[in-house]
């Protein structure tokens, strides 16, 4: 098999907790590309970056939909961010933040991290390399479809 091109490298991710499960393999071969390797790197990331708040026990939602919000009419600028962040400090943003963990009220600096990360990716700015950002730079890599049965136009 390793005459034919076959590689045992390959990048492996996979979780299973409570009913959530994820598994992401990515065969690397000798045609396989530096930016193949990295997207896949980028989608486990994403994967963990969005379950570990959850499975913290943070209401997300509410912190996605507030950071969607604040993000509604502003643009990709500096000078957007620093206005935009600056509304975290606001006694709305506080509330919601104590109320997204209420169950636990330590994880307020947490949650404040998850809603902070929310309005810079909001803006199009991120701190990390990801998917979408890899397609832009390299088009012939897809970012996924969502799964699910999709309406006819």
């Amino acid at each position: 098999m390793e005459g034919e091109g076959a590689s045992s490298e390959s990048v492996e991710f996979s979780a299973r907790w409570r009913n959530w499960v994820v598994i992401k393999r990515t065969t690397i071969r000798q045609d396989t590309k530096p930016e193949e390797v990295a997207f896949s790197l980028a989608s486990i990331r994403q994967t963990i970056d969005r379950k570990a708040f959850e499975i913290l026990g943070i209401n997300t939602q509410e912190l996605d939909n507030y950071a969607a919000k604040v993000c509604t009419g502003k643009r990709k600028s500096f000078k957007d961010m620093a206005e935009t962040v600056q509304s975290l400090t606001s006694s709305e943003a506080k509330g919601l933040i104590e109320k997204s963990c209420a169950e636990k009220p330590e994880l307020g600096e947490i949650a404040k991290t998850y809603l902070f990360r929310k309005v810079i990716q909001g803006l199009g700015f991120d701190f990390d390399v990801n998917q979408e950002m890899l397609s832009k730079v390299y088009p012939n890599l897809k970012m996924p479809k969502p799964r699910g049965r999709m309406p006819k136009k």
